[in-house]
């Protein structure tokens, strides 16, 4: 059951992100201010009610199913995922925020821009780390099917 939560866990927190990202930019270069508005609040709720436990459940899960187990793999994805868990808690999620209450204000100013530009240096980074992770995780599986 854990390898089956860590697995779904992933997968939408993965999409999550990706998601966030990609509308953030389509937004930006194709919308109106009323639809990055409308972005920046989807992305706070309901987006980091799913995304924040979906990572959380990952984290664990991930723990859970790798305590037991050995090498590199696993030691490379263990020390990613404390990077993964403060970018998202120390950047992303302020960023978030701030960003939904900027826009909600009709502050598209060169600050929200560059906190825009913090935060999708960020996600990118933390979108790779996970993408390592699952790639890895993979690995982990064939290996122990073998």
């Amino acid at each position: 059951m854990p390898k089956r939560i860590h697995l779904v866990a992933g997968i939408l927190s993965m999409l999550c992100l990706a998601t966030f990202f990609l509308w953030t930019i389509m937004a930006e270069l194709f919308g109106s201010h009323a639809a990055i508005v409308q972005l920046k609040s989807l992305i706070v709720s309901p987006g980091l009610w799913i995304m924040i436990p979906a990572i959380a459940a990952t984290g664990a899960s991930g723990m859970w199913v790798g305590k037991s187990r050995k090498g590199r793999l696993v030691d490379a994805k263990k020390k990613r995922m404390p990077i993964i868990a403060a970018n998202g808690l120390l950047v992303l999620v302020p960023c978030a925020l701030t960003l939904h209450r900027w826009a909600a204000a009709g502050a598209f100013d060169s600050a929200f821009y560059g906190v825009q530009a913090v935060e999708l240096i960020a996600g990118g980074i933390n979108f790779t780390l996970m993408v390592l992770n699952a790639r890895d995780g993979l690995r982990i599986s064939r290996a122990r099917q073998r």
